[in-house]
Formats: C-alpha cells, sequence, structure tokens
C-alpha cells in the first residue's frame, strides 16, 4: 500500500464534510471556470477579428469551422485558468505538501515505457466497449448533440494546422491540466472517502462522463480507470499524463492524416475483430502483472531508503 507523504493540515480539512463531496465541489467549479473562461477568449478573440455578435448569431457553426486555431487557444487558455490552476489552488488548501497530493513525483522509465505498451494493449478492448456503446438505441437529442461535437473536432483536424500546434492543443494540454484534476486531486479526494478501489472507479466513471458524451461514457470511463489505476500503483501522476498525451496525440495523428483527400475515419464505428480484441487483453493484463511487480519493488526500495535516512549517528543523538 502506498504510504502517505503528505500532511493534511490546510483549511479546508477543517470542515466537516466528507472529502468525496468537496472533490465533486471542486470539480464542478473548475468545470464552470473552464467553460466561462474559454467561452470569454473565444469572443473576445472572434470580435476582435471585426467579427460581430450578429455573425455569430447568423451562423456560428461557420464562424467556429473558420477560426478553429482561435477556438483552440480560448481552449487552452480555459484549461490552464479554470482546470489547472483551481487544482492546484484548492489542494494548496488541503495540505503544504500539496505536490505529493497531487502525486507529482518522478517514476521509473520501465514504468512509463509500459504504461504506453499497455494503453496500445487496451484500445482494441476500448474501441470494441465503444462500438458496442455507440450502437444502444440513443435518443435523437443525444445524437445529434453529440454529433455537433464531433463535427467540431473533425473541421479542427482537417484544418492545415502544423502537426506539433494541434498535439500542444488537443494533447499535451488535457494531459496536464485535466490529469491534475481528476487523478491528482479528485482521485486523492474519492480515495480518501471511499477507498482505493472505489476512488479509482469514481475517478475513472467522472471522467469519461465529463467528456458530456453518453454514447461513448463507457470507452472513456475504461481509459480513466486505466489512468486512475496507473495513478494510484505507481503513486505517481506522470503514467497517467503520458498515457493521455499518448491517446490523444494518436487519435489527432490519425485524425489529421486519414482527412487528406477527403478520407475520414469513423473510429467510433470501426469494429475491431475479437481475434485482436482477446490477444490484446491478454497482453494487457500481462504488462499489468509486470507494472504491479516494479511498483511493488519501487515501494520497498522507497521504505529501506527512508530508514536508512532516520538512522542517527552516535553524535546526532547526543552520545559521546
Amino acid at each position: 500500500m502506498n504510504m502517505p507523504d503528505y500532511k493534511l493540515d490546510g483549511r479546508l480539512e477543517q470542515s466537516t464534510s466528507s472529502p468525496l463531496i468537496i472533490g465533486f465541489l471542486g470539480l464542478v467549479v473548475a468545470f464552470v471556470l473552464f467553460q466561462g473562461i474559454s467561452l470569454v477568449v473565444t469572443l473576445g478573440i472572434l470580435l476582435s477579428s471585426d467579427i460581430s455578435l450578429s455573425d455569430m448569431m447568423g451562423d456560428l457553426d461557420q464562424v467556429l469551422s473558420d477560426n478553429a486555431a482561435s477556438i483552440l487557444v480560448a481552449n487552452t487558455i480555459g484549461q490552464f485558468f479554470g482546470l489547472l490552476i483551481p487544482a492546484i489552488l484548492i489542494t494548496r488548501l488541503h495540505s503544504s505538501n500539496w505536490k505529493s497530493y497531487l502525486r507529482l513525483r518522478g517514476v521509473d522509465g520501465r514504468v512509463l515505457a509500459l504504461s504506453i505498451v499497455a494503453l496500445f494493449a487496451l484500445i482494441p478492448l476500448v474501441q470494441w466497449f465503444g462500438v458496442m456503446s455507440d450502437s444502444l438505441p440513443w435518443p435523437d437529442s443525444i445524437r445529434s448533440f453529440e454529433k455537433s461535437q464531433m463535427d467540431l473536432i473533425e473541421g479542427i483536424l482537417t484544418k492545415d494546422f502544423p502537426l506539433l500546434f494541434t498535439i500542444a492543443m488537443l494533447a499535451l494540454t488535457p494531459a496536464i491540466c485535466e490529469e491534475i484534476l481528476f487523478r491528482g486531486y479528485f482521485q486523492r479526494q474519492a480515495e480518501r472517502s471511499q477507498g482505493i478501489v472505489w476512488g479509482i472507479i469514481l475517478s475513472g466513471v467522472v471522467f469519461g462522463l465529463y467528456h458530456m458524451r453518453l454514447t461513448q461514457a463507457i470507452p472513456l470511463s475504461m481509459l480513466g480507470v486505466f489512468m486512475a489505476y496507473l495513478t494510484w500503483r505507481t503513486n505517481s501522476i506522470l503514467p497517467a499524463m503520458l498515457v493521455h498525451l499518448a491517446n490523444n496525440s494518436f487519435a489527432a495523428v490519425l485524425g489529421k492524416f486519414a482527412s487528406k483527400d477527403g478520407a475520414t475515419i469513423d473510429l467510433e464505428t470501426f469494429e475491431m475483430p475479437l481475434i485482436v480484441v482477446i490477444p490484446a487483453t491478454i497482453v494487457l493484463i500481462g504488462v499489468l502483472v509486470v507494472l504491479h511487480r516494479l511498483s511493488i519493488e519501487a515501494e520497498h526500495s522507497d521504505v529501506q531508503n527512508l530508514g536508512s535516512a532516520v538512522v542517527l549517528k552516535p553524535e546526532d543523538s547526543g552520545i559521546v
């Protein structure tokens, strides 16, 4: 079991409310700030570009499509000031050791490499569940809402932006901001209130619902639970950040190159054959076993180092 390496000495620890309730309130505040800041920045950029409010009201979809770079920049600013900074500030109200609370610590390079291998072994399973979920009889209102979301994302991916710009906006930014909020702050709060297992599950499910795509809530939650497990098992948020970055970068690269020459790939309806899913699942289980053993070894090493570090020398103890 991971040993706590932080102090609960912040003002929020004086509250009688459950850590889970406070965690949910923190998520709500961050979500509202993110949406509000993104909207304000978007309007500011568009209005400064001589686009009037009447133009936006007349054909908003076209305006957003024509100003995709502005949308990405506004979204990035919203995530940093609406998700990342509030998460850090709230964490500091729980503990003066806020970096340890968020599990901002280094990790063995082998763990990072195995985390990526596990991700690509997980993708076929996630894809299979995604197709199954998408095939359910969802209401037309939900289908229409999600279609507008995907049309905007596809419109951005088809723009002639530099690939590094797209990855920075759509992969690196959420890998940092969302992971600090969900796997850093909220997961810790959920674990404190509900225990390790339910803390991991809650962190993953809330992450899946946060994206407001009900037809894909199951596969998104699976990814969330996977990253939550990595965070707890390694006692570091870095593996989850790397996995998040790799997953979004893969989607961005695939979408960008698939859109060339008018080609498109609808991953949500691409049926992953069981002949791929089953071996991938076996590989995933094997990699997770290895990750578990590496993490246990690291924990034992940390304990031994801590033990040797606190041994007093005779002169330090006052004995001469």
